[in-house]
């Protein structure tokens, strides 16, 4: 070797945001004037610059180098020991390159983010908010998750309740608050809220929301059913008061039946029989012309059943062409990765599915798409959820998943459920690039997720909420 090298000191500390300072002594200890190449290797090597990047040192004579170190206040920046190293390569002697290596102690800080979606909740019964929380710090955060309200007219269900984030993750908490007192009738109630991020020895991060509580019925409803009441304990009132006298004439008709009918003094007791037994001789043949028309109904009925049996049987309906149908043809006439989808359309239904980056759902018609119907090939498999205005993630963290060539749905063609917004994809194997129609914004710029991650399409749900028109996807 024909290098000396030094690091002075051979291990340093340094805050995330600030920098530090190492110094470099090298010495010639060849017989030839020689220049040195420096160039920073390992993790800390992107915040790492060296000054002067070259020296030249005539033989026994020794140079120094600074090296200095500026790490970022990010989780990029992991706390604790991280080796570096420094490649000297000489200009005559190229092969004979040194390496002299120092350790780097980062500190550690914590920085929390949290953010409700939706930030207003609207419900009879329960509301559901999700709660994200971001660790923006370089160590692992350990928090509590906690609920409370001015008034206590809220109970919370958190889960969970207790989250562990590695630096530069996120975590979502699922929370479902419930009313402790139902409102049957009346217009809405806000109900302001506060989700608070708890950690040991700093102060707990607050986040604040509203639920807006519905009435069970509308105040309209409640003035018409006691309006319906009281009529009605009215007219029973009234009949109860004037209750009508019926009086029936039955009892005199009889009466004088009687009299008409009975026999005279000069009639008799020999002569009644006779007139009795002779009635019901005559009796049969008044009903005979009745007992012909069973004959007659029975000739038509004989008719209306040749009828019904010769008529034409109904054809049966074809089955609904889907996006695993339309995906099945197309992965048979070609091979590769390939995708197809189609819209659920507000006002006309489930349109015919499109593959490959064709449009799916409407432009410019102000007719939101409600639910997707999407099938992969070649990629292994699709996951996925949908957002929607007014519910969010309406399936929390129960995403949707199917295998190549079997279809997978996104939203809800519920009339009661809001349109999408947008949605997540991603796909087992290779990338999946959505583009998005989003009202009064126009198609957003087309991303692409990374291998076997997952990502958002659609309005800003932080601020724009705005319902999904069209679609184009492509893998």
């Amino acid at each position: 070797m024909s290098l000396w090298t030094s690091l002075e000191p051979a291990s340093a500390t340094v805050d995330p945001g600030s920098s530090t300072r190492v110094r470099l002594r090298v010495r010639n200890t060849g017989d030839v004037v020689d220049e040195y190449r420096f160039e920073p290797v390992g993790g800390v090597a992107p915040w790492t610059t060296v000054e002067p990047q070259t020296l030249r040192l005539y033989p026994g004579t020794t140079g120094t180098v600074e090296l200095t170190f500026a790490p970022p206040r990010t989780s990029d920046a992991v706390a604790g020991p991280n080796p570096y190293a420094v490649r000297i390569t000489p200009t005559e002697h190229p092969d004979a390159v040194t390496v002299p290596e120092g350790n780097l102690t980062i500190t550690a800080f914590s920085e929390v983010r949290a953010e409700l979606v939706p930030h207003t909740v609207k419900g009879r019964f329960r509301g559901r908010p999700r709660l994200a929380v971001d660790n923006l710090g370089n160590t692992k955060v350990t928090a509590s998750v906690t609920g409370s309200d001015t008034g206590d007219h809220l109970s919370y269900e958190i889960r969970p309740s207790n989250v562990q984030i590695e630096p530069g993750r996120a975590a979502f908490v699922e929370t479902t608050l419930k009313p402790r007192q139902i409102t049957w009738f009346g217009s809405k109630e806000e109900r302001p809220y506060r989700l608070a991020v708890r950690r040991s020895g700093v102060d707990p991060t607050d986040v604040e929301g509203t639920y807006v509580q519905r009435g069970f019925l509308p105040r309209w409803l409640a003035t018409f059913l006691g309006i319906f009441v009281a009529l009605a304990i009215a007219f029973v009132m009234i009949w109860i008061a004037y209750k009508p006298q019926v009086r029936s004439s039955a009892t005199e008709q009889t009466q004088q039946a009687g009299v008409a009918l009975a026999p005279s003094p000069s009639a008799t007791p020999q002569a009644l029989p006779s007139t009795a037994e002779s009635a019901p001789a005559e009796q049969p043949q008044a009903q005979q012309p009745v007992t012909q028309e069973p004959k007659d109904d029975g000739g038509d009925g004989d008719k209306g059943g040749g009828d019904k049996g010769g008529g034409e049987s109904k054809k049966p309906k074809p089955p609904v062409r889907t996006a695993a149908t339309a995906v099945k043809e197309i992965a048979a006439r070609s091979e590769g990765r390939h995708i197809c989808y189609r819209a659920y359309v507000a006002d006309q239904g489930w349109q015919d599915p499109v593959c490959d980056g064709a449009e799916a759902g409407t432009v410019g018609k102000n007719l939101p798409i409600k639910a997707l119907n999407i099938a992969v090939a070649g990629t292994k498999g699709v996951t996925g959820n949908g957002a929607h205005v007014v519910e969010g993630w309406l399936t929390g963290d129960d995403w949707a998943s199917a295998p190549d060539k079997t279809d997978m749905y996104l939203g809800s063609t519920k009339e009661a459920v809001s349109p999408m917004e947008g949605f997540t994809l991603s796909t087992v194997e290779g990338t999946v690039c959505p583009n998005t129609h989003v009202k009064d914004k126009g198609w957003q710029k087309q991303g692409c997720t990374e291998a076997g991650k997952w990502r958002y399409f659609g309005s800003n749900m932080e601020s724009d909420r705005l319902q999904l028109e069209a679609v184009r996807i492509t893998v």
